[in-house]
């Protein structure tokens, strides 16, 4: 016969519905009671309250979806069938996520994580984590929609090295973000030295790496139709008299196409010069230049620069 002895003590084996169950006084409905925790229902389960990282095992609170245009960098496998992808994207700046099953699910990412690739990108991201959880990409543009050859190969990995070494992340930049954009829609097979010379003048100048290029930094003199010098260790362009020892020579003609590029979108350049009018020659001085601008800041050596370097004398 079991007597209870009232000692103003609960039984050890009883749980208090009033002491351990969470939200009841915000009015969640009916749940399943485990260990004396109430689980929310679905709808509320979005609800952030302060203190608690989760209302059910395995969900997490404050996580926030995003339905974004981006521009594919790069990715590399984490596990088995699992990517880290890099992201351009408009209003977030560049972002770094994982791909689950990105390897296998064509449903969700096929043929959307190339580099270089114009997507509408689906991520979740909790605050105060690095890293987003990708979970679909849709194409709005693909490179390999055309034909690709060397060059124009060359030509999207210099984009994208560019991109993802000289942009810090979480910083949105949508002038860069268009200008990607328009040198993508450019960029064809046969026609590359128009929109990579383009690009490797832009990026620096918004970067805020690329001094006035129509005066001597030194005692701005007007370079204007005389063209300057420029060095690997120094910003911008000099005169004749204070050209530094084994400086090059930037024409008149590739600073006055220089200034002419920056008074003009990419498209309209593109119309009004003609791309049949563009070898690898031209404006040759002009690609060492800015390159030389950028690796000076990246402090390192551009890879792709190299390839279009060897491109361009084969």
């Amino acid at each position: 016969m079991f007597m209870h002895v009232d000692d103003g003590r609960r039984p050890a084996n009883r749980v208090s519905r009033k002491s351990t169950c969470v939200g009841q006084e915000n009015g969640f409905g009916q749940g399943n009671w485990q260990r004396g925790v109430r689980a929310a229902p679905r709808a509320v389960r979005n609800v952030a309250i302060p203190g608690w990282d989760c209302l059910d095992a395995g969900y997490a609170l404050n996580v926030t979806t995003h339905r974004i245009e981006s521009i594919v960098l790069k990715s590399w496998p984490l596990h088995e069938a699992d990517l880290v992808v890099s992201l351009l994207t408009r209003e977030a700046g560049k972002i770094k996520g994982i791909a689950k099953s990105g390897l296998k699910s064509r449903r969700r990412f096929g043929g959307a994580l190339e580099p270089m690739t114009y997507v509408l990108a689906s991520y979740a991201e909790k605050p105060r984590q690095e890293l987003v959880r990708l979970d679909s990409c849709e194409i709005v543009a693909s490179p390999l929609s055309e034909e690709m050859d060397y060059g124009r190969a060359a030509a999207l990995a210099f984009y994208t090295e560019v991109l993802e070494e000289a942009l810090p992340d979480r910083d949105p930049q949508d002038a860069i973000f268009r200008l990607t954009l328009a040198v993508l829609a450019h960029t064809r097979k046969g026609h590359i030295w128009m929109p990579v010379t383009y690009f490797s003048l832009w990026i620096p100048r918004l970067l805020g790496w690329l001094p006035e290029l129509g005066r001597c930094t030194v005692c701005e003199e007007p370079l204007t139709g005389r063209g300057g010098y420029f060095h690997a260790e120094m910003d911008g362009l000099v005169c004749e008299t204070h050209r530094p020892a084994g400086a090059r020579m930037l024409t008149a003609e590739s600073l006055a196409l220089a200034q002419t590029m920056f008074r003009q979108p990419v498209a309209k350049f593109a119309a009004s010069e003609g791309e049949a009018a563009w070898p690898a020659a031209r404006a040759a001085d002009l690609r060492r230049f800015t390159t030389q601008s950028l690796e000076r800041h990246l402090e390192r050596r551009l890879r792709s620069v190299e390839a279009l370097r060897r491109l361009a004398k084969a």
